[in-house]
C-alpha cells in the first residue's frame, strides 16, 4: 500500500493508474476505521481495479462544542488495516494541504444540508460537501463508496454530484451493525458501558417502526409516534429528532406512497449518534 500525504502525488497516482486503463475506487474516511469501513473497501475492491482510502479528519464538518479535539486518530491501526484489506492508495493529508491559508470557497448543496443532522449541526453538511468536493477533484474516482448509516450524507453528496457534473458514480453500502443491532460506528467508543447497553435503542426504535409499516400503518405522524415510544423508554437516551423524509430530497413526508427513509439522531451522555432505515 502506498501512502501519500501530498495532493500532488495522491493526483499523480490515480490519474497515472486510470491512464492504465484500471477503474479507480474511492472510500473517503475520518479514521477510526471499523467493521463498517472495511465492508466500503471490500464493495470498493469487488467493483474496482483500484482502489484508494483517505483519512482526513475534515474540521469544517465540525461545530465549535463538538468532539474534534478528541475525535480518535489511531492511525497505525488503521493502515494496518487497509493493508490487511490490500488497499491501493492512503491519501492521508495535513490539514494545512487540504486547506491552504485564507481558503475562502465552499460548496453548499441548498435546502437539504439543512434537513435532519443540517438543522442541529449548522454548517456540519456544508463542510462535508467542501471536503468531498476536493477529494474527489484530488483522486478523480470512477466509483465512491459511502455507507448507508449517513444516509443523508450520501443523499447531499449524490446531489452535489449530479448538479455539478462530477464524473463519479456513488455507491451506497449497507449499515454494518453489531450483534444486538447497534449501527458500527466511530464514536462508539466513546460510551460507557451503561450507556452502549442504552444505545440499541435507536435500532429498536427503528424496528418498531418498520414493523408497524409492514402492518400496513401508511401515515408518517403515527409511525413516528411508534419509534418515539420506544425511544422514551430509556431514560439514558435524549433524542435529537427521529423523521420520515423522502430518501432522495431529505423533504418531510405525510404518507409513504413509495420509499421512505427513517432517520434517528440521540445522544447518550455527550455521544451523538445516528441510525437509519429505509422503507418500502
Amino acid at each position: 500500500m502506498k501512502i501519500f500525504k501530498t495532493i500532488h502525488l495522491m493526483q499523480q497516482a490515480s490519474r497515472s493508474a486510470r491512464l492504465g486503463g484500471l477503474r479507480v475506487g474511492f472510500v473517503p474516511t475520518m479514521g477510526a476505521l471499523h467493521d463498517g469501513h472495511v465492508s466500503l473497501v471490500r464493495a470498493a475492491k469487488a467493483q474496482c481495479d483500484v482502489v484508494a482510502v483517505s483519512i482526513f479528519v475534515n474540521p469544517l464538518q465540525f461545530g465549535p462544542s463538538e468532539d474534534l479535539a478528541k475525535y480518535p486518530r489511531p492511525f497505525e491501526r488503521d493502515r494496518e488495516m487497509l493493508e490487511k484489506e490490500s488497499v491501493d492508495f492512503l491519501f492521508a493529508p495535513a490539514v494545512d494541504e487540504m486547506y491552504p491559508e485564507r481558503a475562502i470557497t465552499y460548496v453548499t448543496v441548498e435546502a437539504m444540508s439543512e434537513r435532519l443532522c443540517g438543522r442541529s449541526r449548522p454548517g456540519h453538511f456544508r463542510g462535508v460537501t467542501t471536503v468531498v468536493a476536493k477529494l474527489f477533484h484530488i483522486v478523480e474516482p470512477d466509483f465512491a463508496f459511502f455507507g448507508q448509516k449517513d444516509a443523508a450524507q450520501a443523499a447531499i453528496i449524490r446531489r452535489m454530484v449530479r448538479d455539478l457534473n462530477f464524473p463519479v458514480e456513488i455507491v451506497a453500502c449497507p449499515i454494518v451493525r453489531e450483534p444486538d443491532g447497534l449501527a458500527m460506528s466511530s464514536r462508539n467508543i466513546y460510551l460507557s458501558r451503561e450507556e452502549r447497553n442504552s444505545a440499541v435503542v435507536l435500532y429498536r426504535s427503528l424496528a418498531e417502526v418498520q414493523t408497524c409499516f409492514e402492518r400496513g400503518e401508511r401515515s408518517t405522524a403515527a409511525l413516528v409516534e411508534a419509534g418515539k415510544h420506544i425511544l422514551a423508554g430509556e431514560a439514558n437516551v435524549r433524542v435529537d429528532y427521529l423523521e420520515i423524509v423522502n430518501p432522495d430530497t431529505l423533504e418531510p413526508i405525510s404518507e409513504i406512497k413509495r420509499s421512505a427513509l427513517v432517520a434517528v439522531a440521540a445522544f447518550l451522555g455527550t455521544t451523538r449518534l445516528i441510525d437509519n432505515v429505509v422503507l418500502g
